[in-house]
């Protein structure tokens, strides 16, 4: 191949590829439903407690945002976390989702910026949402995230 056509061939491929790097960098927030129940939690429990978490994930910015209400609770919500750990199997915590040693109301709002390793553990659905209360100290509700795949 000739130097000429080589160039003539890069400039010819540049903007198809700035146009796959746009896509992937422009990808939309997904918004989606995680069910919380006290049969999900290892042990499971059988109890009328339940919630749902609404969580809007931006893959672009690995920014991920929640709202969790809860219903038929032992009393109030004494801290919210994500854990690591794949469904049937406790993990351990990696983002409060709750204010530590504060007092939780019947919704939980916040959101945190997942470093690269943590955003792939989310995408993969290896994360799962525990809420906890006195009586339930080990959680009283859990759902595994399952982030819908695009």
């Amino acid at each position: 191949m000739t130097t000429a056509l080589f160039w003539r061939a890069i400039v010819a491929l540049t903007p198809l590829t700035c146009i796959a790097w746009v896509g992937i960098a422009t990808a939309a927030p997904i918004t989606f439903k995680v069910e919380l129940s006290g049969t999900e939690q290892v042990p499971p429990l059988t109890n009328v407690s339940k919630g749902t978490a609404v969580l809007i994930w931006d893959p672009s910015t690995r920014l991920v945002t929640w709202d969790i209400t809860d219903s038929g609770m032992t009393g109030p919500v004494t801290m919210a976390h994500f854990h690591n750990g794949p469904e049937g199997k406790n993990g351990p915590v990696v983002i409060w989702l709750s204010k530590k040693d504060q007092a939780t109301p019947n919704a939980i709002k916040g959101e945190a910026t997942l470093t690269p390793e943590q955003a792939k553990q989310f995408e993969a659905g290896d994360w799962y949402i525990n809420v906890h209360t006195k009586d339930h100290p080990a959680g009283e509700i859990r759902g595994q995230v399952k982030p819908p795949k695009s």
